[in-house]
């Protein structure tokens, strides 16, 4: 699978990822400073899950109906940067395929997935 690793997530996520084995681009090395609205389309033109901390996605999603192939919120706001890792490795590891054009947010120990509409 391919994913997309928002600079709020961290290089830590992405290489966690990368040694599933998995396609991972990071938006620390392609650009740091892109805007929200485009790391979504980048990640959705190139059928990219993205992954990331920031909950700005869900108003880009939902609010804006903005399309996407998948999007990962990690909700881990005082989790250490080995944890973060270790919590994403686990979530790709056993729900990879759940991941794919679903909005998904992980909270509290609890990972919910809302089946997305948009093809």
């Amino acid at each position: 699978m391919k994913f997309l690793v928002d600079v709020c997530a961290g290089d830590g996520i992405a290489t966690a990822i990368r040694e599933l084995g998995h396609d991972v681009k990071s938006m620390i090395a392609i650009d740091p400073k892109m805007l929200d609205g485009d790391v979504l389309t980048l990640a959705n033109n190139e059928d990219r899950i993205l992954v990331t901390t920031d909950k700005d996605f869900g108003e880009l999603v939902y609010r804006a109906g903005q399309a996407h192939s998948g999007v990962l919120l990690l909700r881990l706001q005082n989790a250490r940067r080995e944890e973060k890792a270790k919590v994403a490795q686990a979530i790709v590891k056993t729900h990879s395929e759940l991941l794919r054009r679903n909005f998904c947010v992980f909270h509290r120990g609890r990972l919910r997935i809302k089946t997305s509409v948009n093809e």
